[in-house]
């Protein structure tokens, strides 16, 4: 951790003399060293991070904003220190002591906020995915690069020890030649939200700017099965658990074997849920990449675990081992462990990977070095949901072009890579 006796200014005098990619510094307020951090969207996940980030010494927490008032009360109270409450995120972007925020809204805000945080010179953790979709993804990129800003995505496996370890052993070639790699989901109708009814609409709940929810997205009735929590099941806010989960499983793959995809095709529906959602519980999507296949499985109808109590993981299989791997650990096994089915090696998850992605954003919103997932990195994970569902959703083959980011010779699939915006927001 930091020693914060060093001041702020000091740490970033000593990092002038780095390479050119060395980002533009934060701007330091009066004899306060700390790191000023607002946090825009405090639901369970934003109030989570307020709740660790309140007790890093280096961290002062000025702003809470969320359109639920009660969200604004929690979250102000979990930080302990009396910050500014907003419902309006434009209002915490105008104040000039905020270094930093920590974004937490349904993903169907995610890019506009963080690139009019980028425009008013403050650095930007961001959760998971960078975007709504493809096209929203790479001008969050372009924008964190332009204006010369720290942007963290919260693909916080990226600063896990064992994550980093396996990474690096398939990347060496410890399993020979990969050929295959298979990543998974799977749960209970029970789990991870799960069965979500179909909830008559309703008034809008007291405290709740349910317009400036909606935001950019197409305005409709409130509807309580469309909102907290299980906003994840509609393709106006978000592309479900196959882009909303299935990307920090993604973003592994890509770490480890580079992001290009040729094609992508995927099948599925909703086979057992019979819910408001839109999106599947069921999902199988297989991507063809060079030199290797991607599968992914997507599971919300039934949770059985084929690889030991694994609900999630990946296996990389090279002709001379495979690794797998999910967030207790990883394990290798060569091809003579094929009977014994014991491990050849094993390594446990260490230490809290929120806290180090936390950390690793701090340590570079002063040093002024990309972080561990910068937003090209971001952005390059979320390509693979955003595709398998475009894919699911138009019913065939989708010929991509990793270069150029482009739907080949497909029109109606191309216009899924962006979405209308609802005025007054544009991005």
């Amino acid at each position: 951790m930091p020693n914060t006796q060093i001041s702020r200014r000091a740490m970033l005098r000593a990092t002038t003399g780095l390479a050119a990619a060395a980002l533009a510094p934060a701007q330091a307020h009066g004899a306060n060293e700390r790191i000023n951090l607002a946090f825009i969207g405090v639901g369970g996940m934003g109030t989570g991070h307020v709740r660790m980030c309140s007790k890093l010494d280096d961290i002062n927490i000025v702003a809470v904003c969320d359109v639920d008032e009660a969200h604004q009360r929690r979250a102000a109270e979990t930080a302990g220190n009396s910050p500014g409450m907003y419902t309006d995120f434009r209002r915490v972007l105008d104040r000039k002591d905020v270094d930093a925020v920590l974004i937490a809204t349904p993903e169907h805000w995610h890019p506009i906020i963080a690139c009019r945080a980028f425009e008013a010179g403050k650095d930007v953790y961001t959760e998971k995915p960078l975007g709504h979709n493809i096209r929203e993804g790479r001008i969050v990129s372009e924008s964190a690069s332009k204006h010369r800003r720290i942007c963290q995505v919260g693909l916080q496996q990226r600063s896990g020890g064992h994550w980093q370890h396996a990474v690096e052993r398939i990347r060496i070639g410890d399993l020979g030649k990969v050929s295959m790699v298979h990543a998974w989901n799977a749960w209970h109708p029970r789990e991870m939200f799960g069965d979500i009814g179909r909830p008559a609409d309703a008034p809008v709940p007291a405290g709740v700017d349910y317009d400036m929810w909606l935001g950019p997205a197409p305005e409709c009735p409130f509807n309580p099965a469309r909102f907290h929590g299980t906003w994840y099941f509609f393709w106006d806010y978000s592309g479900g658990m196959t882009s909303g989960w299935g990307v920090h499983l993604f973003d592994v793959v890509q770490w480890a074997m580079g992001h290009e995809i040729s094609s992508v095709a995927a099948a599925g529906g909703k086979f057992v849920l019979s819910d408001a959602r839109e999106t599947p519980d069921t999902m199988e999507a297989i991507f063809d990449c060079p030199g290797y296949t991607l599968t992914y499985s997507m599971r919300h109808a039934n949770g059985w675990r084929p690889h030991d109590d694994m609900d999630h993981g990946i296996e990389f299989f090279g002709d001379k081992a495979t690794l797998q791997i999910n967030r207790a650990g990883y394990r290798i096994f060569r091809e003579e462990d094929r009977s014994s089915r014991k491990p050849f090696y094993k390594e446990d998850a260490e230490g809290n990977n929120y806290e180090a992605h936390h950390r690793d954003f701090f340590d570079c919103v002063r040093s002024r070095r990309q972080p561990r997932c910068d937003a090209e990195a971001g952005h390059r994970s979320t390509i693979y949901g955003h595709l398998a569902n475009i894919a699911y959703r138009t019913g065939r083959t989708i010929a991509w072009d990793s270069t150029s980011e482009r739907i080949v010779h497909d029109r109606a699939a191309s216009k899924l890579l962006a979405r209308d915006y609802r005025s007054p927001w544009v991005l």
